[in-house]
């Protein structure tokens, strides 16, 4: 018999993909759940891990709501995460904790940080605000700069490098939980509504391989399996879920305004 072919699996650079533990224990998992041998590939921005889905590179990769939406033409939806009980997260604007800040307004001419030019959570959302506020996104800011991760943002604003910044509110959220020093320094100015959960997805050319049936079904079925929980404890989610394009609707309409008039 033929050897199984390998899933390659890309992981953009959100804050838990350096905890090597997680790593280790999400490869073990997969493998186990859908028989084939399985490759994590981990880049530092969201753009490397989306060309390489685009490319054919990769089988399908967790990425974001923004690429999602930019492509959605060629991606297929496999799973989304669920968290809180859906598959929803909101974007936040923090700023350093002693500021006495009441609107994002008084933002106006700080030195930003951004995540990466591909987040929703960390870039789309804020820079949607900006426009339909009447501002140019590009000189709301006095100064602004990419982290390149959800938890440098965090430190960014925590440690003075940064006067406020714009941030995954899963991410803030978990890591009030499991590192309170960090976020400390640190506080919501503005939560914004609820948008769709980056999501993993493939290209939908690949959609019916027989690596993309078994990767969709091991994610769909992870919290039905001890191993799986496990995992799913450590991201601090639910599960994950089936899910239709229009969960991205609102991003869309982000992506689409921020092109027309940012």
């Amino acid at each position: 018999m033929a050897p199984r072919q390998p899933i390659r699996f890309g992981l953009t650079p959100v804050f838990l993909t350096n905890d090597l533990l997680l790593l280790e224990q999400l490869q073990a998992y997969l493998e186990k759940a859908t028989g084939h041998p399985v490759q994590l590939v981990t880049r530092r921005s969201y753009q490397e891990i989306t060309s390489l889905l685009l490319a054919g590179q990769i089988d399908l990769a967790w990425i974001c709501g923004f690429p999602y939406a930019v492509h959605r033409d060629a991606l297929d939806l496999v799973a989304v995460p669920v968290w809180k009980g859906q598959p929803l997260y909101r974007s936040y604007l923090i700023c350093g904790a002693e500021r006495e800040v009441t609107g994002f307004e008084q933002l106006a001419g700080d030195t930003h940080a951004y995540s990466d030019p591909d987040s929703n959570s960390g870039y789309l959302v804020t820079r949607a605000l900006i426009t339909e506020s009447g501002h140019r996104p590009d000189s709301f800011f006095a100064h602004s700069f990419f982290t390149y991760g959800h938890r440098n943002v965090v430190r960014a604003v925590s440690t003075g490098l940064a006067q406020s910044g714009s941030v995954d509110g899963y991410v803030w959220d978990v890591l009030s939980e499991t590192e309170p020093a960090l976020t400390r320094g640190t506080r919501i100015v503005r939560q914004s509504e609820l948008l769709g959960f980056p999501p993993v997805a493939a290209l939908k050319e690949k959609a019916d391989s027989p690596e993309l049936i078994a990767a969709r079904r091991a994610l769909l079925d992870m919290a039905q399996d001890e191993d799986g929980r496990a995992v799913l404890a450590m991201l601090r989610l639910d599960g994950f879920q089936a899910a239709e394009p229009a969960l991205f609707d609102r991003i869309a309409a982000k992506v689409a305004l921020v092109g027309r008039l940012g």
